[in-house]
């Protein structure tokens, strides 16, 4: 039987008819075709899926829809600022840190949560953040640096230009 929620998505309500085993991946980009979640393992293992949910990475394929209401929930679609790319999300383009793609959206997700508690981590305070997500296109280090260039006074100086 259908449960009638609501959940709060990239500061958007959506009042939604779900049945209640599935789950926050399922209804993101199944029902609100909000896509840039990846579906990877679908066991919580390989990060792909990441959202933040009230600020936190979580995994949305291991988390019921009808438990997130109530949460404030971000999809890689609400990381922008005013039409333009996030500084997290400019760093990772500009150093060629996105590679295929498919893991982008849980880095920069998870990379957006580290920077929001500790703006300008060292990195092993990085690698620890990252390491619950997958990349099998590089060694980490784009990534690395990215992240590290985001948390950079200087890197949002020269970005503003």
């Amino acid at each position: 039987m259908k449960k009638d929620i609501e959940l709060r998505i990239n500061g958007a309500p959506y009042r939604l008819s779900v049945e209640p085993g599935r789950t926050l991946l399922q209804v993101l980009r199944e029902d609100l075709g909000l896509t840039g979640t990846k579906e990877g393992c679908a066991s919580g293992e390989c990060g792909a899926c990441t959202v933040l949910l009230d600020g936190e990475p979580v995994r949305s394929c291991l988390i019921l829809a009808v438990d997130a209401r109530g949460q404030e929930i971000m999809t890689i679609e609400g990381v922008a600022e005013n039409g333009k790319p996030h500084k997290i999300q400019q760093a990772f383009i500009d150093f060629g840190a996105i590679q295929c793609g498919f893991c982008t959206p849980g880095m920069i997700l998870v990379a957006k949560a580290l920077l929001e508690k500790a703006p300008q981590p060292g990195e092993e305070e990085i690698r620890k953040a990252i390491s619950g997500n997958l990349c099998r296109c590089t060694g980490y280090v784009k990534i690395i640096k990215a992240i590290e260039a985001a948390s950079q006074p200087w890197y949002f100086v020269s970005k503003k230009g």
